[in-house]
């Protein structure tokens, strides 16, 4: 499938921007990862199989993702919310905080808002980008892993380059999106715990240092850290605009925390499996193949108190 040229890679529109190229710092992989600027999403909006969905959250209030959508969102734009569509059911003592949705529950969402294998989809939040990626990782997890993109900065961005909002609400056709969850992108609790201490994994937590530190805990009962893991902030994919590094970048920074480790023995978490996709965004971006989720993250690895914990660095 071709990509339109609007909708290139960060790759190709810096090189497009700059008239040079750039290479793909792993020339094997063509990265899942793609994003498209405001400016570029704008020229595309009635393009009959785009999705677009607006993926806005926030942790300390509920509400504000579906309220600020009905305020004004991007023309033809449907809500994705992440506790109710991007997530499934909490178990207390069992489940993180943003567990993964039931794949047939999820596949039914995606066709109301009307994907269907050939769409190409455009996901946005506020700006950094944590939540979207949430969204594109289930949809890579599903099988969808071309025509998928991140607004680059999202809403501020958008908001910058003049873009129009609207309260709008669209009437999507179904769509027939098949799609089946890839077992080998999710680590299990039991399956990380018993790959703890081995010298090839690399371990990323996508939250603050703080965070990982154990200094402080805003969110979750226990402070600290799985044993074995790097403080890899998922806001350090991003630049002081809240767009994403370049491919050069980021691949510098992950190179760094994987050492002489292979790429293929890497693990991404966070909080509650949500940032997590940011860096495993990131990590596509930079070239690398995408790596597998611990879907359940510190959420819930700390709910069994015979699961080991770390502080400090």
């Amino acid at each position: 499938m071709s990509i339109p040229s609007l909708f290139l890679t960060p790759q190709g529109r810096r090189a497009a921007d700059r008239e040079q190229v750039l290479i793909y710092p792993h020339d094997d992989c063509m990265p899942l990862s793609q994003l498209i600027s405001a400016a570029q999403l704008q020229q595309r909006l009635d393009e009959p199989d785009l999705l677009i969905l607006d993926c806005r959250f926030a942790l300390e209030d509920l509400t504000y993702g579906q309220r600020s959508y009905g305020e004004g969102h991007i023309p033809g734009a449907q809500f994705a919310d992440l506790e109710r569509d991007l997530s499934g059911p909490i178990h207390k003592g069992i489940t993180g905080r943003h567990p993964l949705p039931e794949p047939a529950q999820l596949l039914q969402r995606l066709r109301e808002w009307g994907l269907n294998n050939h769409s190409e989809v455009v996901l946005y939040d506020d700006g950094p980008g944590a939540f979207a990626a949430r969204a594109w990782w289930l949809l890579a997890w599903l099988g969808k892993r071309e025509g998928v993109y991140l607004l680059d900065g999202g809403l501020k961005a958008w908001r910058e380059a003049g873009g129009a909002l609207t309260q709008d609400l669209p009437k999507p056709t179904p769509g027939a999106f098949s799609g089946k969850a890839d077992t080998h992108l999710v680590v299990s609790a039991a399956q990380l715990q018993q790959r703890l201490g081995d010298q090839q994994m690399t371990l990323l937590d996508a939250r603050g240092l703080p965070r990982f530190r154990g200094e402080v805990e805003p969110i979750d009962p226990v402070a600290g850290h799985i044993p074995g893991a790097q403080c890899a902030a998922f806001t350090d994919n991003l630049d002081s605009d809240g767009h994403f590094l370049s491919a050069e970048q980021l691949s510098q920074r992950f190179a760094s925390q994987l050492g002489e480790r292979p790429a293929s023995e890497l693990v991404a978490y966070c909080g509650s499996g949500v940032t997590a996709c940011h860096n495993l965004f990131a990590l596509c971006l930079a070239g690398y193949p995408l790596a597998p989720l611990y879907a359940g993250s510190w959420s819930e690895w700390i709910t069994d108190p015979a699961r080991p914990v770390a502080t400090g660095d």
